[in-house]
């Protein structure tokens, strides 16, 4: 494991792998589309490979790295993704060697200066730096007051600090490449209550409650939320947002 690498995953990497949402495909063509070329990606910090393997049908091959050699055992295989333990700072992949970086809902852990030299290092001129991430679900009224009073008061002071540059949408992430402007995606998913509680099950506040508290906060909340939902097994369609910084690489 990385010297100094946070790690807030690996105790959860089975349930991570298992029930994070995935991201559009439209997101994955439309990074595929500002690449002069396909021949390879480097999706960093990988955790579960969701992005790997949604850029694997656009990239001729996809190195997916995550510093927890526990949520690379935990990915799911693919025949175009390499999977591989590595940190963000030194992905042990040769210099010029890919067409797009990808970091989903991770770089705001990163040594930024240094991931940020790693990447012009391995890109080839005129290449794609993407990362990007997605802030709190808002859920339908009146199901998201009492989410809201979860996620801020009950989980508050069990958000790492890095969680902030999270509520920015990355706004305040510095990002020293020339910016190219996407257009707007969301995850949309359809889920029932006992999904969504298993989605919450994989947050580090979550697992932080868990070790100070020694109980687990999540069946208060289905309780409180089961009145407004109805039927727990009901599905619902729920959002998240995407936000993306993304740029180019000198040519």
């Amino acid at each position: 494991m990385a010297a100094g690498f946070k790690d807030h995953f690996s105790s959860a990497s089975d349930a991570y792998a298992a029930f994070r949402p995935d991201y559009p495909d439209a997101l994955y063509a439309w990074l595929a589309g500002q690449c002069g070329a396909r021949a390879a990606a480097w999706d960093c910090a990988t955790g579960n490979g969701q992005a790997a393997r949604g850029l694997a049908a656009h990239f001729g091959r996809i190195v997916a790295t995550d510093a927890s050699a526990e949520q690379i055992r935990h990915a799911q295989p693919h025949p175009g993704v390499d999977y591989r333990v590595a940190s963000a700072e030194a992905s042990g992949l040769a210099t010029a060697s890919v067409d797009l970086v990808t970091v989903a809902q991770a770089a705001h852990w990163f040594d930024l200066p240094r991931f940020y030299a790693e990447a012009r290092r391995v890109l080839k001129p005129a290449g794609i730096l993407a990362v990007w991430g997605y802030g709190r679900l808002v859920l339908p009224d009146p199901l998201d007051a009492p989410y809201l009073d979860f996620y801020a008061r009950t989980l508050g002071p069990y958000w790492p600090a890095e969680r902030a540059l999270v509520e920015d949408g990355y706004r305040g992430l510095p990002f020293p490449f020339p910016p190219v402007q996407a257009p707007a995606f969301a995850i949309r998913v359809e889920w029932n209550l006992p999904r969504l509680i298993a989605y919450l099950s994989t947050w580090s506040a979550v697992k932080r409650y868990q070790a100070a508290r020694g109980h687990d906060p999540l069946p208060d909340l289905q309780a409180r939320l089961t009145p407004a939902w109805g039927e727990p097994m009901t599905a619902r369609a729920l959002a998240w947002p995407l936000f993306l910084r993304a740029g180019r690489s000198a040519a």
